[in-house]
């Protein structure tokens, strides 16, 4: 991949034949990152190079380079595109890619999109961004190549070459009666079967489909079941409507593991990349989820308080609670993440709780002997006080029973609720842990020390 102080020491030097010749070398998604390098990490490198730079690319690789590339970059470019420039781009990009980027646009900017835009273009937009954010229409194509069952082979063959160069994919078609879905055939099929054969009899007639309400997420684990690269978009009708092809999926997968992610770690999720939030952005976001885990910890404040005599006459105790709520929060972690991934995939259902439950049970009581064997030896080493090791250790065993149980109930919990399972994580469960945790403890130690 180029250099990107060499591809700007090469526009500082107006040496532009030098420029696209790099340029034409590269996969377009490596053009797209480079320009953006060049555009965030050099001051010499503005919104006047970037037009230029974008200009003197090949033409066969323009529109997908733009496609991949930033949307603040994107807006820029819009900006300064002539409406020939700009059409002659929208021409190149498929109707899915159109629609996200209008999704992520300004409103003036989306208005000289759509301005630029052919009359049926712009008609097929509209009802793309009238479907659902999270739903399958939202993220399908309408560009796909449809077929008739009374097509020959070779006729089906001939409409393929016809229109194929203008649609997401041509490997899979798909065969409609009436703008009924009733069946598909690879492009393998086509190639292998023999010129006369009608569709009808090589066509495969068992077909899976998405209805274009279907969650998107839905969608992505039906792909990565069935290890599929495209899959047909029907109403309520059976009438086919679109295709979600990979590409589109991957997508959806990586915005909803970046959901998850910041959600597990107590922060309001966002659509803009990190650096495109404001501070004040990244602190309204996280403020909320802390007051309310700070508020929630008090309780662990009133819990030891009452125990205020105890903890005078023996100041051993608090040593270790920082061990046992730590011990505790990280237990609850890992079954809630490992329950939450399960849920993702689809291997654990809500169905399967009390079987989750019980499993989780005995691990966390073979966990829990181990910890608190360990730590009974420890104690007593160190402090030679057999009491107190006994306390210590049989807190821990409830406290990593507890935590596991509550890991694993939580999620399930909120999922039943039809809440997203990633709230129930770490900092929440944490420090639910922390205040029954904390109340365990001091209530077998009163027991057992004889306050």
């Amino acid at each position: 991949m180029t250099d990107k102080n060499f591809a700007i020491d090469l526009v500082e030097k107006r040496a532009f034949v030098q420029l696209k010749n790099e340029f034409s070398q590269m996969m377009p998604a490596d053009a797209a990152q480079l320009i953006g390098e060049m555009f965030e990490e050099s001051e010499s490198f503005g919104e006047k190079e970037l037009t230029l730079t974008f200009r003197i690319l090949p033409k066969d690789m323009a529109a997908e380079v733009f496609s991949y590339m930033d949307t603040k970059l994107q807006a820029i470019l819009i900006n300064a595109f002539s409406d020939s420039e700009l059409k002659a781009v929208l021409d190149e990009l498929f109707l899915d890619d159109t629609v996200d980027i209008i999704e992520e646009m300004p409103a003036n900017v989306v208005t000289k999109i759509l301005k630029a835009s052919d009359p049926q273009v712009r008609k097929q937009i509209n009802e793309l961004l009238n479907y659902p954010e999270d739903s399958a229409g939202s993220i399908m194509t309408t560009e796909y190549v449809y077929l008739r069952k009374d097509y020959t082979v070779l006729e089906a063959m001939d409409r393929i070459r016809s229109v194929g160069i203008v649609k997401e994919t041509v490997y899979t078609c798909y065969v409609t009666d009436r703008k009924q879905l009733i069946g598909e055939i690879s492009l393998l099929d086509l190639v292998v079967a023999d010129e006369d054969e009608l569709i009808e009899n090589v066509m495969d007639a068992s077909i899976l489909s998405v209805n274009v309400k279907d969650d998107r997420e839905a969608v992505a684990k039906l792909f990565s079941k069935h290890d599929l690269a495209a899959v047909p978009v029907v109403d309520d009708e059976n009438r086919m409507v679109g295709i979600i092809t990979f590409d589109d999926i991957i997508d959806v997968i990586r915005e909803e593991n970046a959901e998850d992610i910041t959600m597990m770690n107590a922060v309001v999720p966002t659509d803009d990349s990190y650096f495109e939030t404001s501070v004040f952005k990244h602190a309204s976001n996280r403020i909320v989820w802390l007051l309310i885990l700070m508020l929630s910890a008090t309780i662990t404040g009133f819990i030891t308080n009452q125990f205020e005599a105890q903890i005078s006459a023996i100041p051993l105790l608090v040593a270790f609670m920082p061990m046992l709520t730590d011990t505790g929060g990280n237990c609850g972690s890992q079954t809630s993440s490992l329950i939450i991934q399960g849920m993702a995939s689809d291997e654990i259902r809500l169905k399967d709780f009390f079987r989750v439950l019980f499993k989780e049970f005995r691990v966390s009581l073979i966990c829990a002997a181990i910890l608190a064997a360990v730590n009974f030896g420890r104690i007593v080493l160190m402090y030679k006080d057999v009491t107190i090791a006994a306390v210590v250790s049989l807190t821990l065993i409830c406290t990593v029973v507890m935590s596991k149980l509550l890991g694993c109930i939580l999620p399930m919990l909120a999922k039943r609720l039809n809440i997203d399972p990633a709230i129930m994580s770490a900092p929440l469960l944490s420090t639910v842990v922390d205040s029954v945790s904390t109340l365990v403890y001091f209530s077998i130690a009163m027991s057992m020390l004889k306050f």
